[in-house]
């Protein structure tokens, strides 16, 4: 972090300091305009951040942290096609795959609009074959579309499909990415062979999990059709044609994207071949026409109503000055069911990174941990720990005004749900509180004395909350991109590189190191005493089974 984001940093923290005593509910006792004050829209959604510890005072040093970091210079950067990802020596320009006809995005002297237009007018070409039948397996229409892939080429997707599963009028979808054999068994089992599309998602066509999947199906597709199938039910998101090629896919079925993409920010190209086999082009279009609204929506608004800016912005307050270490995701929408798995990549692969970028360590905490569940699951779940536990969790609330599949009063009980949840943890409950209400239960005295400490929630625990229209192909792509955007902001202030992921490469190569040994083709000497045992345990065991 800059010398002069430091004095901001420092600032923010006596701030938080002076404000001790200060609850959430006081701020709107203060200003019975808080949430106008503290709430942005960007397109249809709406961001309200107004339960948070957040005041006028410290905003106006969030932002001058903001600026004080070179956010306006770093995000001219990256959507100029600089070289932010320094350690790769590469551009970022995911937001180039969700371009329009009418845009240029220039990248060492070329546009790559383009090549990102031509790739995809194939992928709706042979999307609209495969739904309609004109591009069919040995045994007719495909009916079943199995993506294989891992990490960014499993976790886009997949999220994404579920999220609009109400728009599906293709065939169905199914996702491997597990090297455990029980996720490819599993789908294997319901799905007919003949009438099934296999996308094999490798950039490189070499990741481990990935093509041991790939191998099994084909495997299991030869053995049910014949070695001559496999061109007609395999095709392949990749750039290594001569490695496709080999395992007998077709360059004409072979779909690629540009190194200046990362894996999680993926599925605006043909990583989402699945999702637009399963809804169709026209609304894969709408899906990247709402991330093409918020890229525009961060280049162009100020601060103060920048939604991505003023959530990275929030989370730097919770996890810089409060001290916060986790973050959850609570999506009240059953379709966002793997939203929170999908932010976790996000977020934890491109900010938990512990040098700067001057190869320095960070002097201050990077980025949290993220997780969370659909409502109203987790609250019959976790809840308990983030009312009353002794770790304070901020959470986004995900809420539509409108269901994308009604039934009788089903959204209506899971708004109340929503809104009652940032109420309570805001508010809580003292005990003079749980006391009178103890006491109108009729209750004896000491019965009350001895319950009410129990039944105390301390509150002042702070929720963001998005609320949107309904869940639609443009609204979930707005989603997307405002997360993207907020991760970018976040890396910039505390000045790391968001788009490497060194931290994945060790227990990959340890791995390797490791499987002659699991396989018992290699002596296990020179290894630790754990790992020693562990494996004469586990052969130990695989020979008594």
């Amino acid at each position: 972090m800059k010398p002069a984001a430091h004095l901001i940093l420092d600032q923010l923290k006596k701030s938080h300091v002076e404000q001790e005593g200060l609850r959430i509910a006081d701020l709107f006792e203060q200003d019975s305009g808080r949430f106008d004050r503290f709430s942005a829209n960007c397109g249809d959604i709406l961001f309200d951040y107004s339960k948070t510890g957040i005041d006028a005072e410290t905003r106006g040093l969030l932002f001058e942290l903001a600026a004080a970091a070179g956010l306006n210079e770093k995000r001219k950067a990256l959507f100029d096609g600089e070289i932010v990802n320094v350690t790769e020596g590469r551009a970022v320009q995911h937001m180039a795959l969700r371009s329009s006809v009418d845009q240029s995005v220039m990248l060492e002297g070329e546009d790559v609009v383009p090549a990102v237009l031509g790739v995809r007018d194939r992928m709706v070409r042979f999307a609209t074959d495969v739904r309609s039948g004109r591009i069919a397996g040995k045994g007719g229409a495909f009916t079943d579309i199995v993506n294989i892939g891992i990490g960014g080429s499993d976790l886009g997707p997949v999220m994404a499909t579920a999220a609009l599963a109400p728009d599906h009028d293709g065939p169905r979808t199914h996702f491997v990415s597990n090297v455990d054999g029980a996720d490819i068994l599993d789908v294997l089992k319901r799905v007919d062979p003949a009438k099934t599309l296999f996308l094999v998602a490798s950039k490189t066509f070499t990741t481990q999990e990935t093509m041991t999947n790939a191998a099994t199906a084909r495997a299991w597709l030869v053995a049910a059709l014949g070695e001559d199938a496999v061109g007609d039910h395999f095709a392949a998101l990749s750039t290594a044609l001569d490695k496709t090629g080999a395992f007998g896919i077709a360059d004409d079925r072979t779909f690629g994207f540009w190194d200046w993409v990362g894996g999680r920010y993926s599925v605006w190209s043909a990583i989402g071949l699945s999702l637009m086999i399963a809804v169709g082009p026209e609304k894969f279009e709408r899906f990247l026409a709402g991330a093409r609204a918020v890229d525009e929506h961060f280049q162009t608004s100020q601060m103060e109503s920048n939604v991505p800016v003023l959530m990275a912005l929030v989370g730097i307050w919770h996890r810089n000055i409060c001290g916060y270490d986790t973050h959850a995701v609570l999506p009240y929408d059953q379709h966002l069911h793997r939203f929170p798995a999908y932010l976790q990549q996000l977020d934890m692969e491109s900010n938990g990174k512990r040098i700067d970028l001057n190869g320095d360590e960070v002097s201050t905490a990077t980025g949290p941990i993220v997780w969370g569940e659909p409502g109203t699951n987790g609250q019959h779940a976790f809840y308990q720990l983030i009312h009353q536990g002794t770790s304070v969790i901020p959470a986004d609330f995900l809420i539509a005004a409108h269901p994308a599949e009604p039934v009788g009063d089903h959204h209506e009980k899971l708004a109340a749900n929503a809104f009652a949840q940032t109420e309570a943890l805001m508010f809580g409950k003292t005990v003079k509180q749980v006391e009178e209400t103890l006491r109108e239960q009729g209750l004896a005295a000491d019965e009350i004395a001895r319950l009410a400490p129990h039944k105390v929630f301390p509150g002042n625990r702070p929720t963001c909350t998005f609320l949107y229209p309904r869940l639609t192909p443009f609204i979930l792509g707005q989603l997307i991109a405002l997360y993207e955007h907020k991760v970018f902001v976040q890396g910039a202030i505390w000045n790391i590189n968001s788009f490497d992921q060194w931290g994945v490469e060790l227990g990959k190569e340890l791995a390797g190191e490791l499987l002659p040994m699991v396989k018992g083709e290699k002596d296990a000497e020179g290894r630790s005493g754990s790992t020693q045992g562990l494996l004469a345990a586990y052969h130990a065991m695989r020979n008594t089974a």
